[in-house]
């Protein structure tokens, strides 16, 4: 007989992942998934890369390492981050985790007893959502509008919710609306986090896709009291199979998190890390995300041409500029049939109350990711979804 903890018994698989089974099947277009594109992936560099450190420092790259993470990388990354105003020597620190991921789930467990409030956009990135869920934190989803989350309504939960852990933000190229938060708006987030005496966790994994318009400062490099933890990743910009992220903070959040990796995975993988580390201080990094800009800019471009051109004008779309996403929404009703319907015809798409709070709840949006499909598939695909589209749109 099972019997699952009272913590993960309420968890089921996350609705993307369901999603992704049909995209097995054949001629299935998919725009459910979040995915790189495949032709970003530097492959001849990561073998060179691979090949040397194992000729050169096999030991290292195969025996146990500190949970700190890879000294090299780390400070690379204290450099990088100081030179953006990220990272700051007399306060802050860095650790290397599995991806930004472990980062959600590392600060739900440091900073959120049970039963406490954690406050979000809503939508949100379902990840980070079920990583807080799986340490029965109370979620508080805040609407969102064109430029982020919406200030009153952040204000009024805030109130409501004295004991908040932390408030979560993706200000950059949000996942799954692809909107990001003008400055302003950045530091009034900010002044309400410090009126309210709670913590950040800012979430910044498309921060370098940026492909037009021009960069806002994080909200980290706004913060004066040390209350904004930083969570970065290499998996939209490098290869998430490698599995390297980073959370930067405060020296004493960074220290209790390096207490969690030890109980939980000893340490990040040393190898990607290694691999991480040769990849951006031994090449041109710069180069190399600009290469990959351009690859979102045409992709995003194809796939924002094709949906005017196609799809009812009651329909209305974001127009990002940056990261993978762009984020559909329906005259009215609720975007889980038509998303069925979809999936009928060959193309997978996100319902939209699959990134919300309470997933029962109607929602009449839905995510669609340019940035794994081929152009051809995004030309196909969303011809299909017009015509699914006109049955609900008359």
């Amino acid at each position: 007989m099972n019997a699952f903890s009272d913590r993960i018994s309420p968890l089921q698989p996350g609705a993307i992942r369901e999603i992704l089974k049909f995209t097995s099947e054949p001629g299935v277009i998919s725009f459910a998934a979040g995915n790189p594109a495949p032709e970003a992936f530097p492959v001849e560099t990561v073998s060179e890369i691979t090949a040397d450190i194992l000729r050169r420092e096999p030991i290292t790259a195969l025996q146990y390492a500190v949970s700190e993470g890879y000294a090299p990388l780390r400070d690379w990354l204290k450099a990088d981050l100081g030179k953006k105003g990220i990272f700051n020597a007399g306060d802050d620190d860095i650790i290397i985790t599995a991806g930004a991921q472990q980062v959600m789930e590392i600060m739900t467990k440091l900073i959120c007893n049970e039963g406490e409030t954690i406050i979000c956009e809503a939508p949100s990135f379902i990840g980070s959502l079920n990583a807080f869920r799986s340490y029965n934190a109370r979620l508080v989803g805040v609407p969102m509008d064109d430029g982020g989350i919406n200030l009153d309504k952040l204000e009024i939960a805030l109130m409501d919710n004295p004991k908040t852990a932390f408030v979560y933000l993706i200000p950059n190229f949000q996942n799954p609306t692809g909107r990001t938060m003008p400055p302003e708006r950045r530091r009034a987030v900010l002044r309400l986090a410090e009126k309210y005496n709670v913590l950040i966790l800012e979430d910044n994994p498309y921060g370098d896709l940026r492909f037009s318009g021009v960069d806002f400062p994080t909200i980290k490099e706004l913060d004066k009291e040390r209350r904004v933890v930083y969570a970065g990743s290499f998996s939209k910009t490098l290869a998430p199979g490698l599995r390297v992220g980073f959370m930067c903070g405060a020296q004493n959040i960074v220290q209790k998190a390096v207490a969690c990796i030890q109980v939980s995975t000893v340490h990040t993988s040393i190898f990607p890390q290694m691999i991480t580390h040769k990849f951006v201080a031994e090449y041109d990094f710069s180069a190399h995300l600009e290469r990959l800009q351009q690859i979102y800019k045409s992709k995003c471009k194809l796939m924002l041409d094709c949906l005017k051109f196609s799809m009812p004008v009651s329909v209305e779309f974001t127009e990002p500029e940056g990261g993978l996403f762009i984020w559909g929404t329906l005259p009215g009703g609720d975007a889980r049939y038509f998303c069925k319907k979809a999936v009928e015809n060959k193309v997978a798409v996100v319902p939209g109350n699959a990134f919300l709070v309470d997933e029962k709840e109607d929602c009449p949006s839905f995510r669609l990711n340019f940035s794994t499909p081929t152009d051809e598939q995004i030309e196909r695909g969303v011809e299909i979804l017009a015509k699914v589209a006109k049955t609900f749109c008359r």
